[in-house]
């Protein structure tokens, strides 16, 4: 039975699942810091993952050709349809259900997951393990890593550039049953002595994370951070739309033929829908769970992470925009007494566990389909 027509949906279930998954990981630090808020962070992930998808299909190419599967298994199992079934859907259902449990895990590791464990199954071991180590599992285990370094490295380094200038940051009190007013406290009074204290609410005080004051170049240095951070957050977007859509068609294109451009904006587009739908709690985990996020740790860690992916993905590099995102987040968040070290150690795990369950399952669809 020829089952090529089941090859598209196959690759459209599969981006669906990775926008659940990875869409808002671009804006993640947006929303964590409250620099926008999570429907505004999510329109604005939407659109700059969309542009980078579409522009996969001219950038992109050696990850298309990576992802097929050539080199890693044998040339006539990669033009096989159930192979290409296999792959897909075992990818598709591992990253969907971690997006269920608000896991932020990669769609790449999936698919390097799902390529070995469906190869294994149709070939009896002739996956050419040499390749798998050097073309997929050295650069996303070293990629996080890289991440994490960088932006620990560049935060403390701006941190003490700031500091140099004189440029500090205003105050604020916070008590953890709401206002912190003393009574009988003349409020006026206390904040025309010290116009740097803000008095609010606890939400009021979460905005007010981190805010700089000073100006630079006659702007306001918290608002030119702001805007710099919103940019990089879409500039995240955009190198992770980039990077993984070509991998999910490069698994379609040999064994169905198809048009690049016409199936790289399909699954864009499919991906958007995704992110739209089904991110809510990967936003809730990378936005607030993991760490506190400031305005201008966020802007370092995704000026890390939009320079590595775009990098990689113009080299054919196959790293992870989830690796390296909650990498950069990591590092930010390294001397921080609020990371949740605990969520930490579990997206750790999940990340290992990744790889043996997106094999499994690609290797029974396999058999299935057999």
């Amino acid at each position: 039975m020829d089952l090529t027509i089941l090859i598209f949906p196959a690759v459209l279930l599969l981006a669906f699942a990775n926008g659940a998954n990875d869409n808002f990981k671009g804006v993640a630090t947006l929303y964590g810091s409250r620099t926008l808020s999570r429907r505004t962070a999510l329109i604005w992930a939407t659109i700059t993952t969309l542009a980078g998808a579409m522009t996969a299909a001219w950038l992109a190419t050696e990850l298309m050709s990576l992802f097929s599967g050539k080199g890693l298994v044998p040339d006539t199992l990669v033009a096989n349809t159930h192979f290409a079934l296999a792959v897909t859907t075992g990818a598709a259902l591992t990253v969907w259900l971690a997006a269920r449990r608000g896991i932020p895990i990669s769609t790449t590791h999936a698919l390097v997951g799902a390529l070995t464990g469906a190869g294994l199954s149709a070939t009896t071991g002739q996956v050419h393990w040499q390749g798998l180590a050097a073309g997929f599992l050295w650069p996303l285990i070293a990629s996080p890593f890289i991440a994490l370094a960088l932006a620990a490295v560049l935060y403390r380094l701006l941190s003490r550039i700031r500091r140099a200038a004189g440029i500090g940051r205003e105050a604020c009190i916070c008590l953890a049953n709401g206002r912190v007013i003393p009574t009988g406290t003349d409020i006026a009074r206390l904040q025309a002595s010290m116009p740097e204290l803000v008095i609010g609410d606890i939400e009021q005080c979460r905005n007010k994370i981190e805010r700089y004051q000073g100006m630079v170049m006659g702007l306001p240095l918290q608002k030119l951070v702001e805007t710099l951070h919103i940019v990089s957050g879409g500039a995240v977007s955009f190198a992770r739309g980039l990077n993984d859509t070509p991998k999910m068609v490069g698994v379609a294109l040999v064994a169905a033929s198809a048009d690049v451009q016409w199936l790289t904006f399909a699954t864009a587009a499919v991906m958007a829908a995704g992110g739209i739908i089904g991110s809510a709690r990967i936003a809730d985990t990378m936005g607030d769970r993991i760490t506190e996020i400031e305005h201008g740790k966020g802007l370092v860690a995704n000026i890390v992470t939009s320079f590595l992916v775009i990098i990689a993905s113009k080299w054919g590099v196959p790293v992870s925009t989830t690796h390296v995102s909650t990498g950069a987040i990591f590092g930010i968040g390294s001397d921080n007494a609020a990371t949740d070290w605990r969520l930490v150690r579990a997206i750790v795990l999940a990340w290992f566990a990744t790889l043996p369950v997106a094999g499994m399952l690609a290797a029974l669809v396999f058999m299935l389909l057999s």
